[in-house]
């Protein structure tokens, strides 16, 4: 997993890595945005190394971008064991 600055781990990189894609926006802009698939990472799990170690399962739910009336973020979910 990645660590920045203060010690902090990206959670959501220990399960995709760094090569592929990992969006939660989708612009409005694109006419069919799953299509284009052209997206950013604004949203993000942080942890510290003692809790990142933890984690089970993480969740991007690009699905809920196409529902109706969907924001252009889509939720993300992690699970730990503690």
């Amino acid at each position: 997993m990645r660590s920045a600055p203060g010690g902090w781990i990206d959670v959501m990189r220990g399960f995709v890595p760094e090569t592929e894609k990992l969006y939660t926006w989708w612009s409005y802009r694109a006419p069919d945005w799953a299509k284009a698939n052209k997206g950013r990472r604004l949203d993000h799990i942080w942890a510290s190394p003692a809790l990142a170690g933890t984690a089970r399962k993480m969740t991007v739910l690009r699905d809920a971008r196409g529902w109706q009336r969907p924001s252009d973020h889509v939720p993300v979910l992690a699970s730990f064991d503690v």
